[in-house]
């Protein structure tokens, strides 16, 4: 990568991928630009992103490829298909995969990356679409830590990342994220439930007890947009159920049985089931309120 300010590319302008991308325009760096719907990259194009016709393309006017888009299919497409990253990737360039994808696929990209002269990052993040607005993302880094290191100064636009291993790191980490907030948002939204049950004021109840134990980004984000019926989504729930699975597949292939994300995985789709697989996460609220009814 040159060591001079890099020409940049990105790919993919889904709800947290503009606002990221956003902030390296801020921040001054020439930035080419896909995603599958122009009309979404509308404001980053205004802002001074160029855009170009497919990744392909991106990737041989750029030193250093982002990618951030739904699910492992995209992400393969995107990547390996007839106008992908691959078919135009420079020697010496860097691609960056920011969405969560599988741990075995990172490897994948990184080894043909190798082969092409060039290198790639495993980069998931956390944090919502809140996070992403603000710059405040949870930048989970897998690869060659000395290419990590050259990355802080983009990376530092879109918020922290902390360099976990090697190729397919990034991912574990995520994974190991995913499962730890699958079970927050089950406390959170049954808390809701209790407390409703209970006649306790919602709001005061989640303001005193995110002061204790119970403190976690769920409660102080997630928890009133339930109260509030705010089902817009910072990441949607069909989105969620993909990393779940994700993660469940893993856990099988390392001989692991979890049932807490295993019920995770269960109940979103059950969520997702019921029409809500384009809400935010919290709609988790929906399955749990009729299974709590069904009790009655």
């Amino acid at each position: 990568m040159k060591q001079n300010k890099p020409a940049v590319g990105w790919i993919g302008a889904g709800v947290m991928g503009a606002a990221m991308c956003a902030h390296l325009l801020k921040a001054g760096y020439a930035l080419n630009l896909n995603t599958r719907t122009r009309s979404k990259a509308a404001s980053l194009e205004q802002a001074g992103a160029h855009w170009r016709d497919a990744a392909a393309e991106v990737a041989s006017v750029s030193d250093v490829v982002f990618v951030m888009v739904g699910s492992p299919d995209d992400v393969r497409a995107v990547m390996f298909g007839e106008q992908g990253v691959f078919h135009g990737l420079r020697r010496g360039a860097v691609i960056v995969d920011m969405g969560t994808t599988p741990p075995s696929l990172s490897r994948e990209i990184a080894s043909r990356a190798e082969q092409l002269g060039a290198r790639a990052v495993d980069a998931p993040v956390s944090g919502g679409d809140i996070g992403a607005r603000e710059g405040r993302l949870s930048i989970m880094a897998g690869g060659d830590a000395e290419v990590v290191e050259q990355l802080q100064p983009l990376f530092s636009c879109m918020g922290k990342a902390r360099y976990m291993g090697e190729a397919g790191s990034g991912q574990h980490t995520k994974m190991c994220n995913q499962i730890t907030v699958a079970g927050a948002m089950i406390g959170v939204c049954e808390a809701l439930i209790y407390a409703a049950r209970a006649g306790l004021d919602a709001d005061r109840m989640v303001e005193v007890i995110s002061k204790g134990a119970a403190a976690c980004w769920t409660l102080d984000n997630l928890a009133p947009r339930i109260i509030n019926n705010d089902f817009a989504p910072g990441f949607m729930v069909d989105h969620f159920i993909k990393d779940l699975g994700i993660a469940l597949r893993e856990a099988e292939n390392m001989q692991l049985e979890l049932p807490g994300l295993q019920l995770a995985h269960q109940l979103y789709r059950k969520v997702s089931q019921a029409g809500h697989g384009c809400s935010g996460t919290q709609a988790l609220i929906h399955a749990l309120r009729e299974s709590a009814q069904a009790t009655e």
